[in-house]
């Protein structure tokens, strides 16, 4: 099992910041892809960044030059930041840590519990 923590979020005016933090804990696969989601009312949960497998980032065309992904440390495979710069009222959601690992041809994927990020206009 994999639990995972976040930090951050909150309620920011356009063209605000904020940071969100993800920590994984349990049985932690050095190998392993995490990322953030966010599922806004109304709407499917969608991908806003993430580290891949094989350490390459993933951003949503959304969020590209404002949002930034990072690690605490280049080791630090259990963790995961998210930067979040010129927030914009569409990027208002609910934010989901993501973590994923293989075992074989299996994949296994786990979830935190959201943190909502409002921008206000």
């Amino acid at each position: 099992q994999v639990q995972l923590v976040e930090s951050g979020g909150g309620l920011v005016q356009a063209g605000g910041s904020l940071r969100l933090s993800c920590a994984a804990s349990g049985s932690i696969f050095s190998i392993n892809a995490m990322g953030w989601y966010r599922q806004a009312p109304g709407k499917q949960r969608e991908l806003v960044a993430e580290f891949t497998h094989i350490g390459s980032t993933n951003y949503a065309d959304s969020v590209k030059g404002r949002f930034t992904i990072s690690r605490d440390n280049a080791n630090a495979k259990n963790t995961v930041n998210l930067q979040m710069n010129n927030l914009k009222p569409e990027d208002t959601a609910v934010y989901y840590c993501n973590y994923r690992h293989r075992i074989a041809v299996n994949e296994y994927n786990y979830w935190g519990q959201g943190t909502q990020v409002t921008v206000s206009s």
